[in-house]
Parts: C-alpha cells; structure tokens; sequence
C-alpha cells in the first residue's frame, strides 16, 4: 500500500531542486512566494484487474508573488518552462518513482495561469496536473 504523504514528501523533494522555490506538502495560509503547494485532487482506486493499481491526481500550486509586483509573471513564465533549472515539469518528472513510492509519475499540464486571492491578498500563480501511479 503507497502512504500518500510519502507521495507528497517525494514530490515536494523533487520541486526543491528548483532554484528559490520553496515547496511545501499541506496547504498554507499564508504563503511566502515563491512556494509550491502540494494537494492530493482525487484519486482513483483498482485501475487494474486485480485492483493493484491506484492513480493519484494531483494538483501543484505555484505562488510567485504578490500579482501587482511585474516581474513575477516572468519568474512564472520560468516555471511553467517545460525544460530548463526553472521548469516545475523537470523538477516533478527528475525523479518518476520519486525513490521507490511509486511506480511512475508525468506532469500532464499547467494551467489557471492568473491571479489567487488568499487571506485578502492577491498573488499569481499557475496550478500543475500531475498523475501519480502507485
């Protein structure tokens, strides 16, 4: 049976090899941007015949800053890169078996690219799907 917050400990562990990002495995109520928030979305249970298989979805939160501040769409254009020391998918998909939790991962997009209002204040970001198979 794979612990679904070793799941989300493996994933945060792959975005910290992100320069400057900060990642977290729970949600937060006050962030400090940048950081990647971590949310197990659903999951889908006996995906195989005999019930073996488990897909997780997951959401990843990407917080850059505050939505006013310019340069942070373009610290966000950086993460939502598909490849480069920036890119949150090369960081996510670095290690697919995120040490031997799972048995493969893939980042499947990115997308409500905009801003989020959290505790009355408003930052942008961009959400990441993940499929996590285990």
């Amino acid at each position: 049976m794979t612990d679904i917050s070793a799941i989300r400990a493996g994933l945060v562990t792959n975005l910290l090899t992100v320069p400057g990002l900060r990642a977290s495995a729970e949600l937060i109520d006050n962030p400090n941007p940048p950081i990647a928030l971590v949310n197990i979305d659903s999951i889908d249970y006996d995906l195989a015949m005999s019930g073996g298989l488990t897909q997780y979805n997951v959401v990843i939160t990407v917080i850059v800053g505050r939505a006013a501040e310019r340069e942070q769409q373009r610290k966000l254009d950086l993460y939502c890169q598909p490849d480069g020391d920036y890119s949150v998918k090369r960081a996510v998909e670095s290690n697919r078996s995120l040490s031997g939790v799972i048995q493969d991962l893939r980042v499947l997009s990115s997308g409500s690219i905009g801003s989020i209002t959290i505790n009355d204040q408003t930052y942008l970001a961009a959400e990441f799907t993940v499929t996590v198979y285990a």
